[in-house]
């Protein structure tokens, strides 16, 4: 039975975007079929993580939204970004456009998002995933909104940040009232200083949500700048490790 996860975080620059990218890729190598939809339509990014070019495919998730293709025909194999996989495990990615004009229209005119759903329920289907990421525009509107209601498991990204801690308050209430069934926090871009058990219970007891992952700060990643899949690129390093724990609570 396949699980829909959506990634989320209320303001962006959260790291949403390359925690989604880590633990998808986690996921494909440790032998699931997964898939990772960009529905940040307005600001798309994640496909820089897997060196995929959206300018030079035939089509975007923006292509099935407008009605000229299956939304099949724009997922793409993106497994040999991160090595050679053990069994049947599979990496799709499902971009949106970053043609101008694209965004342009979308900002404008918006898109059909029950149609979205369908898309979903069909990528699913049709590519024989175990998990679908979603990864979210941030803040919330309609289509987010839509995309944690589906969601069989909904993860908050946050920094120790006061805006982000007012803002993640909200999503949290609102996931409440979606029922979303399982819901968790992931503290990122946490100081040295600061002490992981004290943060995770502060956290815990502010949103009463399970806290599944405090990512500490990490130069490497920053070196890195979205160049590659950091999970990949440094498997023995304290945030891989991380990100490990985090994915078998998927996986749980």
């Amino acid at each position: 039975m396949a699980r829909i996860v959506a990634v989320h975080s209320f303001r962006g620059g959260t790291g949403k975007s390359n925690t989604t990218a880590n633990l998808a890729s986690l996921l494909a190598r440790a032998g699931h079929r997964v898939g990772v939809v960009d529905t940040d339509i307005q600001s798309p990014g994640i496909h820089v993580l897997f060196g995929f070019d959206p300018q030079v495919s035939p089509h975007a998730l923006n292509d099935f939204l407008w009605g000229r293709c299956d939304i099949t025909h724009t997922a793409y194999d993106v497994t040999p970004a991160i090595g050679p996989l053990p069994g049947e495990g599979r990496l799709f990615l499902i971009p949106s456009s970053i043609k101008s004009g694209d965004i342009a229209r979308v900002i404008h005119e918006g898109y059909d998002i029950q149609l979205l759903k369908e898309g979903y329920r069909h990528l699913i289907r049709e590519l024989s995933l175990d998990y679908l990421f979603i990864d979210t525009h941030p803040g919330l509107n309609e289509e987010t909104l839509l995309s944690i209601a589906l969601s069989d498991i909904l993860i908050i990204i946050l920094r120790p940040d006061h805006q982000d801690y007012q803002g993640t308050a909200v999503t949290v209430e609102v996931s409440r009232h979606l029922d979303v069934p399982q819901m968790y926090l992931i503290v990122n871009k946490t100081p040295a200083s600061f002490s992981r058990e004290s943060l995770t219970a502060k956290v815990a007891a502010t949103y009463g949500c399970e806290v599944i992952g405090v990512l500490p700060h990490s130069d490497e990643l920053m070196a890195l700048g979205s160049a590659g899949i950091f999970a990949v690129r440094y498997p023995d390093l304290p945030i891989t490790q991380e990100l490990r724990a985090i994915m078998r609570k998927i996986e749980g």
